[in-house]
């Protein structure tokens, strides 16, 4: 477990790394947050889709009264 645990690790660093290399050089601590959250976000989601813990657009629609 331990070992999965320390791959998880440097495989984030590793992406953080690649943000960091992405920013403009004149970017700010909330530029980086931004983007570390905005993956944070996207990469849950993923997770959720791929753990079945998603609802169909047409579903959510209806659950809250919206139309098309």
């Amino acid at each position: 477990m331990t070992g999965d645990k320390n791959m998880q690790t440097e495989g984030i660093k590793q992406e953080a790394y690649k943000i960091l290399n992405q920013l403009p050089d004149q970017a700010t601590w909330d530029d980086l947050m931004h983007q570390i959250y905005v993956r944070q976000t996207i990469e849950a989601g993923i997770k959720d889709s791929d753990e079945g813990r998603t609802m169909d657009v047409k579903d959510v629609r209806k659950k809250f009264g919206l139309t098309k």
